[in-house]
């Protein structure tokens, strides 16, 4: 895992469990609300944050922006009766996870690729004029034929 996914798991693990202990103490009102909002800015201050950026650069209508717009309207909903305070967070929580997961993939896929890419040989074998050549791979012109000795890989599809 990197640093930002290390942070970003430290996050939701505090976001998870402020919303666990938040279910057993007994407030409501407004200081229900705030109590709510701490783990709500530690789970969601980055969406809101890249969604505040989108606006400013005219990408209104992004993941983020979406994700704001719910919560926020789950909050208010909270403020004017409903109780959804939870629901908020948890909303947020769950696309935390998700996005953790998603960065998890795409690193794990990224190093994959690179890992392929190592193995690619350096040189290709072709034989010109009944004398066999070594160069790139990326230099051998199409219709050549190309020599692999035992124990080469494959430098080249075709």
């Amino acid at each position: 895992m990197s640093k930002k996914q290390k942070r970003l798991l430290i996050r939701i693990v505090i976001a998870a469990v402020l919303l666990i202990v938040l279910h057993f103490i007994p407030v409501t009102g407004y200081a229900q609300l705030a109590l709510y909002l701490v783990p709500y800015f530690i789970i969601g201050y980055d969406v809101l944050r890249k969604a505040g950026l989108g606006i400013i650069h005219g990408e209104i209508f992004d993941e983020n922006f979406l994700m704001s717009i719910a919560t926020i309207g789950a909050i208010l909903l909270g403020v004017f009766g409903q109780n959804s305070y939870a629901e908020s967070i948890e909303v947020m929580l769950f696309y935390q996870i998700g996005e953790l997961f998603q960065s998890y993939a795409v690193g794990k896929s990224r190093r994959n690729i690179t890992a392929l890419m190592d193995i690619r040989p350096d040189y290709a074998n072709i034989e010109r004029n009944g004398q066999i050549e070594q160069v790139d791979p990326d230099d051998v012109p199409i219709g050549s034929e190309i020599v692999i000795r035992p124990g080469e890989r494959i430098p080249l599809d075709g």
